[in-house]
């Protein structure tokens, strides 16, 4: 099978052999998988998908296989791509044989400033597919660096921990804002089991185990799982965080209230596939009685989705830009 992407086709046209490679946060594509060693990324279906071929596949949180060659996809987020960098240099031995590739709408002519300041070589391999591909090789970084990028800030009287990559990276989002906001009058006084669905960086978790509810936070992206676990830690508070594309990691379990702010974008592409997930399943996963709560771009289709999942819903605030849904089991 071909190669069906284009940073991916610009890798089938070279005369290397990518089979000893890993692959660094790459994209699904059938020939990527079957052509390269292993991948690493924050994403839990690319790591399933090397997975159910056999293959090796880490988050870069948990890593436990070693390769001393890499391909690294470069992602949209400038200062993802650079912790990326600064992560495969203090990962693998000085010397080590690193490519760079990507499109050239998602910033990869960046790349050749990115790694002169970083003290690291960059020659050009190959340029076709609207997409570039850079040759480098791994340098001794100083050993903060990774650490580095994780950040710190306040927001609603908590502490939020935060990395590149992350919804809302560094500040408080706006619909995450009037979700809250929404929420702060309807919420039961009494300790509830609450599922925070794509929890990014923990403030919907926090904010909801701050007043005494027991959280359960999910979400597809390991650096979302693992700011959760440091935003929580960061005030002290406890709840269960889990890697989960949608519900998949939930066995079933059934909570009293779903609240989720769901993201409708994968790099540069609009994907309603998880969010329509979302709701088609939430009346499974709702106890009786349940409530199901979430936080939109007044544009996107949802309602009719919440109608066709609950029979009715009604909409708790709306600014022009964002609105609240509120439904019923």
């Amino acid at each position: 099978m071909s190669a069906q992407l284009p940073a991916c086709q610009l890798l089938e046209r070279q005369q290397s052999d990518y089979t000893h490679h890993f692959a660094i946060a790459p994209p699904l594509d059938t020939w990527l998988v079957e052509h390269t060693l292993g991948a690493v990324s924050g994403d839990l279906n690319v790591v399933e998908a090397w997975d159910e071929r056999g293959k090796l596949a880490n988050s870069p949180f948990a890593l436990s296989a070693s390769f001393d060659r890499a391909v690294l996809f470069w992602p949209k987020a400038l200062k993802l791509g650079i912790w990326w960098v600064e992560w495969l240099c203090e990962t693998l031995p000085e010397e080590t044989s690193l490519e760079i590739v990507g499109e050239h709408n998602g910033g990869i002519k960046r790349v050749p400033k990115v790694l002169e300041e970083l003290g690291m070589a960059c020659d050009k391999l190959d340029n076709a597919r609207r997409c570039s591909l850079y040759a480098t090789r791994t340098v001794k970084r100083a050993s903060d660096a990774v650490q580095a990028a994780w950040q710190h800030f306040d927001a609603l009287g908590l502490t939020l921990v935060s990395h590149p990559g992350v919804f809302g990276h560094g500040k408080l989002d706006e619909g995450t804002q009037l979700l809250l906001e929404s929420l702060a009058s309807r919420l039961p006084k009494v300790p509830r089991r609450i599922l925070d669905m794509g929890c990014g960086d923990g403030i919907i978790s926090a904010w909801l185990a701050s007043k005494g509810h027991t959280v359960t936070a999910v979400d597809v992206s390991d650096f979302a799982v693992e700011a959760t676990r440091r935003t929580l830690a960061a005030n002290a508070l406890e709840g269960r965080v889990l890697q989960s594309d949608v519900y998949s990691a939930l066995d079933g379990e059934t909570f009293d209230l779903i609240i989720s702010n769901p993201p409708f974008h994968q790099e540069r592409d609009v994907s309603y596939g998880p969010s329509q997930r979302l709701i088609q399943k939430a009346p499974e996963q709702l106890a009786r009685g349940g409530q199901f709560i979430i936080v939109a771009n007044g544009f996107l289709p949802y309602p009719a989705l919440l109608e066709s999942s609950f029979g009715s819903f009604e909409v708790l605030a709306d600014n022009r830009r964002f609105r609240v849904y509120a439904a019923s089991k």
